[in-house]
């Protein structure tokens, strides 16, 4: 099975091409350190996707469907060695394992991050992407729990420019870049403390639905 960025088709058999060092530190970064599995992704080349489904409805934005994940705990040599069979794949992380995400707009979560962090709340990583969305890591299960805890707080009715993502869904990593529209980065890079024990979504929800609600309106 092949791998096809913009019409040329790289075969996982045969010769390889030299894989970038840079992807191959960051997949051992995400795996080795902060414990995260790490899927290759397809990328997208001038709108077409790299799977080479004409019809693809996610182009550059969905696992690669023959790929095998690296899993966590992979070092550099096993995430080098695993990466050269998909060269130029995107990097693309399971959500529901380690952590869910809040997605919210950019602009508010810009907002919210300033406030949160004056509130000394803990908080987990926050990555932000070329199509103006910010992703909270918050703990495992908020996306089952979310509309219970909206209606918790109050925020059930309100029109809020908010969601889960859990069991199922990918994000993609920094250095990637997201639908051929850019890469993704970081608004507040994963650490050793907040990678492997993200906050729990009850103690960040609140504050993002106001910026939200208030942005919004």
């Amino acid at each position: 099975m092949g791998f096809t960025i913009g019409g040329i088709r790289e075969m996982r058999t045969g010769s390889r091409r030299r894989v970038r060092t840079t992807e191959c530190t960051a997949v051992a970064e995400y795996t080795g350190l902060w414990g995260w599995d790490v899927v290759p992704g397809a990328r997208a080349v001038s709108g077409r996707c790299s799977c080479g489904n004409a019809s693809c409805t996610a182009p550059g934005a969905h696992p690669l469907s023959f790929a095998e994940p690296v899993p966590a705990g992979a070092g550099l040599d096993d995430a080098t060695k695993a990466w050269s069979e998909y060269p130029g794949a995107a990097l693309l992380l399971p959500v529901g394992r380690s952590f869910d995400v809040i997605e919210v707009a950019e602009a508010a979560g810009r907002r919210a991050l300033v406030r949160l962090e004056r509130m000394g709340l803990p908080l987990g990583p926050v990555g932000a992407t070329p199509t103006g969305r910010a992703w909270f890591f918050v703990a495992p299960g908020a996306a089952a729990e979310l509309p219970q805890l909206l209606y918790r707080m109050g925020w059930d009715d309100a029109d809020l420019d908010l969601r889960g993502l859990g069991p199922g869904a990918h994000v993609t990593a920094p250095p990637s870049d997201l639908a051929g529209l850019g890469p993704v980065r970081w608004l507040r890079p994963p650490t050793l403390d907040t990678a492997g024990a993200p906050p729990q979504a009850r103690l960040l929800l609140g504050t993002l639905a106001y910026i939200c609600h208030r942005t919004h309106f």
